[in-house]
C-alpha cells in the first residue's frame, strides 16, 4: 500500500529515538535493582548452547557477561563513587580491568547468585548515602575521560546494565539467525 511504511521500516526507525531522560537516582536504582532478577530469569537452567554462545572470536558469551558484571560490582561503581564522595586530593579512578573476568570458571548459577548478592549490597550502600544534587555534581577523574561527575557515573551504571542485558539477548538471538528463515528480514537484532 502506498504511503504506509513497511513493517521493517517501522522497526528500524524506532531504533533511532532521541534520548529523553536526564538521570534520576530513584528511577535509575529501579533499573539496577531489577537487573539480577531479569538475568536470572533469562539464563537460569539453560544449557551451554545458550550460555556459552558468542558472536564470534573475541566476543562475550552470556556467561562472560555475567562474570564482567560481577567484576564491575566489585571494582567499579561503588568504589569509584566513594572516591568521588571523599573529594580527597587524589580522585583518580583505577583503570577497569576489561580482561579480569575472562578467567572465571565457576558455574553460572553461582555467578547469578553472587551478582544478586553484590548488587543488593551495593544498592544498600548507595541508598545509605541519601545523595544530594550537590553530591551528584561532584567529580572524580576517569583514566581516559578526565573529570566525570557522580551523576554521570551512576547513569553509566544503569546504561551499562541495560547494554549487557541487550548484549546477552542479542548473542542468544543470533544463535537462531539461520533457523528463522525469511523472518530474519524483520529481526534486526540478528544482524547487529
Amino acid at each position: 500500500m502506498e504511503g504506509v511504511p513497511a513493517a521493517r521500516d517501522l522497526i528500524m526507525s524506532s531504533i533511532y529515538l532521541e534520548p529523553i531522560m536526564d538521570f534520576n537516582l530513584i528511577s535509575g536504582v529501579a533499573i539496577l535493582e531489577r537487573t539480577p532478577a531479569a538475568l536470572r530469569a533469562l539464563l537460569s537452567g539453560l544449557g551451554a548452547e545458550w550460555t556459552n554462545a558468542t558472536e564470534g572470536p573475541d566476543t562475550w558469551s552470556p556467561f562472560l557477561n555475567m562474570a564482567h558484571l560481577i567484576q564491575g560490582e566489585r571494582t567499579d561503581w561503588i568504589v569509584r563513587s566513594r572516591i568521588i564522595l571523599a573529594q580527597g586530593t587524589n580522585r583518580k579512578f583505577t583503570p577497569f580491568d576489561m580482561a579480569a573476568h575472562l578467567a572465571e570458571r565457576r558455574p553460572l548459577p553461582e555467578l547469578l547468585d553472587e551478582f544478586a548478592r553484590l548488587r543488593a549490597e551495593n544498592l544498600a550502600t548507595l541508598r545509605s548515602w541519601t545523595l544530594t544534587d550537590a553530591q551528584l555534581s561532584l567529580t572524580g577523574e576517569h583514566p581516559e575521560f578526565g573529570a566525570v561527575s557522580l551523576r554521570q557515573l551512576l547513569a553509566t551504571w544503569v546504561a551499562h546494565d541495560l547494554g549487557h542485558v541487550a548484549q546477552i539477548s542479542r548473542v542468544m538471538a543470533k544463535q537462531y539467525r539461520e533457523a528463522v528463515g525469511p523472518w530474519r528480514a524483520y529481526l534486526p537484532i540478528l544482524d547487529r
